[in-house]
């Protein structure tokens, strides 16, 4: 072994001893007089190493022996019993700013969550609010447009306290860590969204020291993870933590008080008015090359009067605004308003869906349901189209 290599060795295993998925600069220069060395261009330098600026990742195991330019062993590694490696995800590695998504048009609470997003402090809010009215595109569009790292994980039934911090998984037969979304959140200073919080079960109170902004323990690495600064959380929910009584989300769970106090603001979001639905509609509609005006403001009228209907007690069902762009999707593969309409209404009982589309019709005049299926011939379809 060279002396150069000798000391790259050295360099990455006091790296990788800090037990971080990303260091600083002034972390590799601190690493470097400590080992009496002037620099590791070499390692700083490396496009692959660099996750922003003055960021850099710390590759796994698997890496350090080829950036040493060594040859990997045969068998594994040994490490010292009170370094445990972690392994590196996906979201230590991947640009997490999102997307401006170019049909998105704000509305509600939207500068209030911008707001908190900019503001890099640690501040919980909860949003609740029907399905598919858009909850959390609401968050993610905040962080595109604050450019923030953003980190969504939805909650399941199953989802336990393993799949939120971390957990052991076996590597080359070595049992090695693996960072959850929230300590991968925590660790890199990024918006966390935990999505349908309501669904979680038992295991939630395991985020209760997370939601207060102090550092919390990986109980089975033994590791007090510190919170990067511009860490925070976001939950949205179909109910306020109290369960459904009506049926209409089920497996929803009442959430501990305890928890649910963790989170300063809950913000209720309501539906598009409908000014700003047409203006989303008409934008899906451009997007999927079947431009038309009309069709977008009976589709929102549609909606509207049946979500009126359901607040005094008229109907069991809703169109939300995802729906209303399910038709618009469908409208943009089949050329067909009424069969686009009908399979995206499929979904409902037949009773509810009859007089769904009887109110459509009512409103579209122009509509026959009866008429057969509109057939769009190939060649006069333009490029923005689906089909």
């Amino acid at each position: 072994m060279t002396v150069r290599t000798e000391i790259r060795e050295k360099f990455m295993s006091t790296l990788q001893a800090l037990g971080k998925a990303e260091v600083t600069k002034a972390e590799i220069k601190s690493i470097c007089a400590n080992l009496g060395i002037s620099g590791a261009q070499w390692f700083t330098k490396d496009e692959s190493n660099r996750v922003g600026r003055g960021k850099y990742l710390v590759p796994n195991p698997a890496l350090i022996s080829m950036q040493a330019n060594v040859v990997p062993m045969k068998k594994p590694v040994e490490h010292s019993s009170h370094r445990i490696v972690n392994v590196v995800t996906d979201l230590d590695t991947t640009n997490l700013i999102p997307t401006p998504y170019r049909n998105y048009v704000p509305f509600g609470d939207f500068d209030d969550i911008v707001s908190i997003v900019k503001s890099n402090r640690f501040f919980p809010v909860f949003i609740t609010g029907h399905s598919g009215n858009g909850k959390t595109m609401s968050i993610e569009q905040a962080c595109a447009k604050a450019r923030r790292k953003f980190i969504c994980v939805s909650m399941t039934p199953e989802t336990d306290e393993g799949d939120l911090l971390g957990n052991y998984v076996l590597i080359d037969g070595n049992m090695e860590w693996r960072d959850g979304p929230v300590t991968t959140a925590a660790r890199q200073g990024a918006v966390l969204c935990i999505d349908e919080i309501d669904y979680g079960a038992q295991n939630l109170s395991s985020l209760q020291r997370v939601l207060e902004g102090k550092p919390f323990m990986l109980k089975k690495k033994g590791e007090l993870i510190t919170p990067t600064e511009g860490f925070t959380v976001f939950a949205t929910a179909n109910t306020k933590g109290k369960g459904s009584d009506d049926g209409r989300y089920m497996f929803t769970n009442v959430l501990n008080e305890a928890f649910l106090e963790r989170f300063p603001n809950t913000y209720e979001q309501q539906w598009p008015p409908t000014n700003v639905e047409k203006r989303i509609i008409k934008k899906e509609l451009d997007s999927v090359g079947r431009g038309d005006d009309d069709f977008a403001d009976k589709l929102v009228m549609w909606a509207d009067t049946i979500r009126k209907t359901f607040l005094d007690g008229g109907c069991d069902e809703v169109i939300s605004t995802r729906r209303l762009v399910h038709i618009v999707t469908t409208f943009g593969i089949h050329g067909d308003k009424i069969k686009s309409i009908n399979l995206c209404l499929n979904r409902f009982d037949d009773d509810t869906k009859a007089s769904f589309i009887d109110l459509y019709t009512k409103i579209d005049a122009g509509i026959n349901p009866d008429a057969p299926p509109v057939v769009v011939p190939e060649e006069t379809m333009s490029d923005g189209d689906h089909s």
